[in-house]
């Protein structure tokens, strides 16, 4: 029997508020474990919540990006539970009227675009963190984390694969790094995702057994998990066996799903402590004004207005920091284009050897186009300005310091060339008459000799010329 995979993601988003949820205290991440809280995060008696305000802004800006109905009317619930990184034996959270609902983030997958449907989007506040010793002796408890703003985003469940799933978290965060509501930085628990999967019989309409999955650190971790429990389901469903309802967790070392608990029914209480959030009409367009153009319609304007392929529009505008780099090199140089490629080619590559973002960058926009700029001038060779290229990353220095402090004009001096040429044919008698011979490719290694002792200074069309005129010439 086939089965199809049914997958619905919990993403749980830290906003980035300088202050939390209901008290002043700073959100900051990687202080000194318990600075940063007081006897609100703290859950002692007598303390009460405050709602801050750009909570409410940042994650109704979320809401809008991501397509979503804002209510009018929405308050705050108690979600009962007992562990030992939440103080007051509850989290506040949305549950029964929640801020936001039926929106949808759109993917592309094989050349098809699909929808994938959010059914809800509310506000919560975290939960502190707990840190266990290597040795199992003991747990240590971080409350800083407690009180942190969050906006948990629960799609429908639309996704059919782990690659789905993978395609929906990198969009969803583009997005949401583009308004600025969150740095969605996933290494430092900013972004955070469950996995509801289950399956069903091909064509029935039923849902399976759902099994939920936690403990997942990457995107990467969530489509390997799903490929994983789509096999281990299967094989049970296979062998006439049931599937459980339960929650495991992720084993990233073994690559594995392991079971945590049994499935456990949280129960829900109006928070009596918080007014309702009033949600009016101005006050929604005065956020909607704030929402900047976002990458779908980002990456259709640069295919339009500078004629670059969907390939290099959709890899630039994947960021909204390379995006604007783009957008103010396009000021400085003619080819956007050529612009493209090395930014796609070149300073990607760098930077993923690096390990730095795209905001440490030393050099300026225009910097780099008065670097192409010179390779049009025949001021520099391609090859060369590749060495400039990493300079300008690592030192900041102009292109044109650089050129000079190293002494990297191009060589265009004609006669210069040609008695290289000569001496180059002269050295290698066997190519000379596989060219001659129609062999092209002993072309490329001709010039390649000549690019070789000139230390890749020479002006390669220039060289090309040169050979073509005195081999032709014997």
């Amino acid at each position: 029997m086939s089965y199809e995979t049914v997958v619905g993601l919990e993403v749980h988003v830290e906003l980035s508020t300088k202050t939390k949820i209901f008290c002043g205290c700073s959100t900051e991440f990687g202080k000194e474990p318990n600075s940063h809280c007081c006897p609100i995060c703290l859950g002692m008696p007598g303390t009460l919540p405050l709602m801050n305000k750009s909570v409410v802004e940042y994650a109704t800006k979320a809401g809008l990006a991501l397509n979503c109905e804002i209510a009018e009317f929405s308050r705050f619930d108690r979600k009962n539970y007992f562990y030992p990184d939440l103080p007051k034996g509850y989290q506040i959270s949305q549950y029964y009227i929640p801020l936001a609902r039926n929106g949808y983030v759109e993917i592309e997958s094989n050349g098809e675009k699909k929808k994938i449907g959010i059914r809800i989007m509310h506000m919560e506040e975290d939960a502190g963190k707990l840190i266990h010793e290597e040795d199992g002796s003991h747990s240590l408890v971080d409350l800083d984390r407690a009180g942190v703003p969050l906006i948990e985003i629960v799609s429908e469940p639309d996704i059919r694969s782990g690659e789905e799933a993978w395609l929906y978290l990198n969009n969803l965060k583009t997005i949401l790094q583009y308004i600025e509501v969150s740095d969605c930085k996933i290494e430092e628990g900013s972004m955070r995702c469950d996995i509801n999967i289950s399956l069903r019989p091909e064509g029935s309409d039923e849902f399976g057994t759902k099994v939920e999955v936690k403990n997942l650190g990457s995107f990467r971790a969530v489509r390997r998990a799903i490929e994983y429990e789509e096999r281990r389901q299967r094989e049970i469903l296979e062998s006439g066996g049931k599937v459980l309802q339960e929650t495991r967790r992720w084993d990233e070392a073994r690559g594995i799903t392991i079971h945590m608990r049994g499935k456990v029914e949280n129960r829900y209480s109006l928070e009596p402590n918080l007014a309702p959030v009033i949600m009016n009409k101005e006050w929604k367009e005065e956020i909607f004004r704030q929402i900047p153009e976002l990458p779908d319609a980002k990456k259709a304007r640069f295919i339009e207005e500078y004629g670059l392929p969907e390939y290099d529009a959709s890899v630039i505008t994947a960021s909204k920091i390379l995006a604007n780099f783009y957008e103010e090199c396009v000021k400085y140089y003619h080819d956007p284009k050529i612009i493209s490629n090395w930014l796609m080619v070149e300073l990607l590559s760098i930077l993923n050897e690096t390990g730095q973002g795209i905001k440490d960058l030393k050099f300026t926009p225009k910097q780099l186009c008065d670097m192409l700029a010179m390779i049009d001038k025949g001021t520099i060779s391609g090859k060369i300005a590749k060495d400039v290229f990493r300079e300008m990353f690592d030192t900041g220095k102009s292109p044109e310091a650089i050129v000079k402090e190293k002494g990297l004009i191009q060589i265009s001096d004609e006669s210069q060339l040609e008695s290289i040429a000569k001496q180059v044919i002269e050295n290698n008698p066997k190519s000379v008459e596989d060219f001659k011979n129609g062999k092209k490719k002993a072309l490329g290694f001709l010039v390649g000799q000549v690019m070789k002792e000139t230390k890749g200074k020479a002006n390669p069309q220039m060289v090309n010329e040169i050979f073509i005129r005195l081999l032709n010439d014997e």
